[in-house]
């Protein structure tokens, strides 16, 4: 399956089946509003028919009772497909999210076959079943711990990055055994369309892995509330997440959820002011501000203030804005034209309530940015913390400059959100750093760093940035259920404490 310069239709795979619909989805190329493609518009009927194969193959023990190493060795070899298909994926990556062809090889497609190997090495030391101590009390005997698939679990993957997030939650799922449903986002499933058929020439039994292609609305919610899924892994916005925890209720299905963010940046006085620009316009614009723990509020020191803000603009009149394929484009544009008109309202909204573009702020001139959905690379400074830029999440590449007086004020400042994914400090005092990162509310802080992404370091965020943690030494721990048995040693009826039922019962009947 390759995307080319004709409209291509990519069916979705149900059952290792390729499947279409009566109606078709378009898929947009960012960089000039063209399409490239069509999938199917999925319904609840491909909705059910996925989870049926999905619960099927899982209670079968086709892949759930398969060795963890046969399961492993299946997955190291879709990683190594992974890679041999790195330039295939990342055109199909970069035709539907606009991502430049740098950022996508080196990140969005090029980090997902070295994080599979993580959860490969992971699912070598997990063990299924752990022996537990011997007790005394109540009775002699033997305790274990089980950890068992959940089932059929549920992804639905956000646009941003549509394989590398999916691959969190679908590599851990399978690897502890369970089948998986995937919901793409509609406007960029074609790279994880091709994972999925890559899964099969790797070896994944036909059912364990589907992917139903198609709108929140007709795919996504009649997903996250089917009564056979047992687990949702979601990826994107604060206001689907809450729509999802209310779908999964009625059921009461776990759910692991990683929303938005509002990230604050703490530059000290102290601070190394080039390598903070650079972080922050890294931390802030990387793939036009598209990330949830992008660093979109720079809460800068009033003695630094100015200096820092010459250093950042004249930094970001550097960034190459254009065409994504190529490799000298440092940005490339937004989604879609509903993104980039509600970031320019943004910008707008915020010079209305007294703020100043200090760079960018508009659409780029030029005739290669007439179509399509562009927008500058924007700084904005005399930013108050009440204005509406600073409190909510723009998902673009605006980047907010906010002063303060003290530490304690920049701290107040920076929790003071409803958001609580990531954070930075910027300062040459290492000891400092660490005090203020430990005030910090955010599930990731970095000093003098940003975006840094370790598959081996738990992510996730705190109030309304999400539930639960991808990555790290517990990824595959997410997908499971936990199961105690105790087995009793003693062989006696003394040794046992019925007594506290049946004490006056006649021993000739007991």
């Amino acid at each position: 399956m390759t995307v080319t310069e004709t409209i291509t239709h990519v069916p979705m795979l149900i059952d290792g089946v390729d499947i279409s619909a009566d109606e078709r989805i378009t898929v947009i190329n960012p960089k000039n509003g063209e399409p490239v493609a069509t999938i199917p518009r999925g319904d609840v009927s491909h909705v059910d028919a996925a989870v049926a194969a999905a619960r099927l193959s899982y209670e079968s023990g086709v892949w759930a009772n398969a060795t963890a190493a046969h399961r492993i060795e299946v997955i190291r070899r879709l990683a190594q497909l992974v890679g041999d298909h790195l330039d295939e994926l990342v055109d199909l990556e970069t035709l539907g999210n606009g991502a430049t062809v740098r950022q996508a090889t080196g990140f969005h497609i090029g980090y997902v076959a070295p994080h599979m190997e993580y959860f490969t090495d992971l699912a070598t030391r997990f063990d299924s079943e752990v022996p537990g101590p011997r007790t005394s009390f109540p009775s002699l005997g033997q305790a274990s711990v089980r950890r068992e698939p959940i089932g059929v679990v549920a992804v639905i993957a956000p646009f941003n990055f549509p394989l590398l997030l999916a691959s969190w939650k679908i590599v851990p799922a399978l690897l502890t055994g369970n089948s998986v449903v995937v919901k793409p986002d509609e406007r960029t499933s074609l790279a994880i369309l091709r994972f999925a058929q890559l899964a099969l020439e790797a070896g994944l039994p036909d059912g364990v892995l589907n992917v139903v292609t198609g709108t929140g609305e007709e795919v996504g919610v009649p997903l996250a509330s089917h009564p056979d899924v047992g687990k949702v892994g979601f990826t994107g916005s604060t206001a689907v997440g809450k729509q999802i925890m209310r779908l999964a209720a009625d059921t009461v299905k776990s759910v692991t959820l990683e929303l938005g963010g509002k990230s604050p940046a703490l530059v000290l006085p102290d601070a190394d002011l080039d390598l903070a620009a650079d972080g922050l316009l890294y931390g802030g614009l990387l793939y036009s501000g598209q990330v949830c723990e992008s660093m979109t509020r720079l809460l800068v020191h009033e003695s630094i203030h100015d200096e820092f803000v010459d250093r950042l603009v004249k930094r970001a009149s550097t960034i190459v804005v254009g065409q994504p394929d190529d490799w000298d484009t440092d940005l490339g544009p937004v989604i879609s034209q509903e993104s980039r008109d509600r970031i320019l309202d943004y910008i707008n909204g915020a010079v209305a309530d007294g703020a100043t573009v200090a760079f960018g702020g508009k659409v780029p001139e030029g005739e290669e940015f007439s179509q399509g959905f562009w927008v500058e690379p924007t700084i904005l400074t005399d930013v108050r913390p009440e204005m509406r830029v600073a409190r909510e999440e723009i998902f673009g590449p605006v980047l907010s400059v906010l002063r303060y007086s003290t530490v304690e004020e920049a701290i107040e400042i920076a929790n003071n959100t409803d958001y609580g994914l990531a954070a930075s400090v910027w300062t040459s005092d290492n000891d400092t750093a660490l005090s203020v990162a430990a005030r910090i509310r955010a599930g990731s802080v970095w000093i003098n760093d940003a975006h840094q992404i370790n598959a081996a370091v738990p992510f996730g965020g705190y109030k309304q940035s999400g539930l639960g943690r991808e990555l790290g030494p517990d990824a595959l721990a997410a997908f499971v259920e936990t199961k105690a048995i105790h087995l009793d040693l003693s062989g006696r009826r003394d040794a046992r404490p019925y007594d506290v039922l049946l004490s006056h019962a006649d021993e000739e009947t007991s």
